[in-house]
């Protein structure tokens, strides 16, 4: 039962922290890592290679602005078959008979 209970509360431990990320304007490495569902190394590398935005005042810390990186998150759509298919029909000369 104990134990049970101890796991409730690291659940809703987890959605507090959650919570307080979604509130936060600059996230350090590791909330934004978490932010991202991304593991710490795999944000260092994307910032190494100039894939995601970061800040590094005077070369310390790295920071990370949290609405940059929704946006960061949404720039690679991938279309569906049924929007692809939509914007082909775009480019697709009229065949129906008048």
């Amino acid at each position: 039962m104990n134990h049970l209970i101890i796991e409730k509360l690291n659940s809703i431990e987890k959605m507090l922290k959650e919570q307080k990320l979604l509130k936060k304007e600059v996230l350090t490495s590791r909330e934004a890592a978490i932010y991202l569902g991304l593991s710490l190394s795999y944000l260092y590398e994307l910032v190494s290679n100039k894939t995601i935005p970061a800040f590094k005042p005077n070369g310390g810390k790295l920071y990370f602005k949290r609405k940059e990186l929704y946006n960061w998150m949404l720039s690679k759509r991938k279309m569906s078959n049924s929007g692809i298919k939509n914007a082909a029909s775009q480019f697709a000369p009229n065949t129906g008979s008048n």
